[in-house]
């Protein structure tokens, strides 16, 4: 799992990637405008929509189709969580950053568990912002270190007999290979590291993590960890 840093890949730059779209949804005009001005100066960034709560971001992503939606949690109407668990059942589902002045543990479990890909507080460094936007973009998973903390301590915590159990059931149903594929990103390694240490290709590693989202209701990485976790198995 990456925490907040620089993304690059040997041999290229921004300006020689397609565009990462971007939806902002914010109920604070300053927010929106700060974050705007501060996308628009990327070259690899496209700002393709804004929305002032859950409910427009829901009508912005199906007209506007962003890659990456940056989402405010407390806001009127529907909330990001909720909007965010919506926005999972879209045909065409984004990325989801959540980008909040609330750093509340809750908040980062029940964002994750909504389906976010990320977490930040909106205290973090523009240039983290947009490392982060790359990042997600790419399908890893990015987290501020408080949240990082936060998660750790949450997945260090004595599972209860129960959600083991569960946890179990669901790992049960994969296969060999898939087993090894799911804790491999229950450490946190990336489809090139578990490549790597599994002799597989690349795309032969994003297959078998497609299909550990559908055997196990997730819909990201970081829930498949979760479950790993919670099975007792990392």
């Amino acid at each position: 799992m990456a925490t907040v840093g620089p993304v690059s890949s040997p041999g290229t730059t921004p300006e020689s990637l397609a565009k990462i779209k971007v939806g902002i949804v914010d109920d604070d005009p300053l927010v929106r405008s700060a974050l705007g001005l501060m996308l628009g100066g990327q070259a690899d960034i496209e700002v393709v929509g804004e929305a002032t709560d859950g409910q427009e971001a829901l009508a912005l992503v199906r007209t506007s189709a962003p890659d990456v939606v940056l989402m405010d949690i407390r806001m009127p109407r529907i909330n990001g969580l909720e909007a965010t668990r919506r926005l999972m059942s879209e045909p065409q589902k984004p990325r989801v950053i959540v980008l909040t002045t609330f750093g509340a543990d809750e908040y980062v479990v029940d964002a994750l568990a909504a389906g976010a890909d990320g977490f930040l507080l909106k205290d973090t460094p523009p240039p983290e912002i947009v490392s982060a936007i790359r990042a997600v973009a790419a399908g890893e998973p990015i987290l501020s270190p408080k949240a990082t903390r936060t998660l750790i301590t949450r997945l260090r915590a004595e599972p209860t007999g129960e959600r083991a159990a569960a946890a179990g059931r669901r790992l049960e149903a994969l296969t060999e290979r898939e087993h090894e594929v799911a804790l491999a990103v229950g450490r946190g390694l990336s489809n090139a590291e578990i490549a790597k240490e599994l002799y597989l290709s690349i795309p032969t590693v994003k297959a078998h993590v497609s299909r550990l989202f559908d055997k196990l209701g997730a819909t990201n990485r970081v829930q498949i960890a979760i479950t790993v976790h919670d099975a007792g198995l990392v």
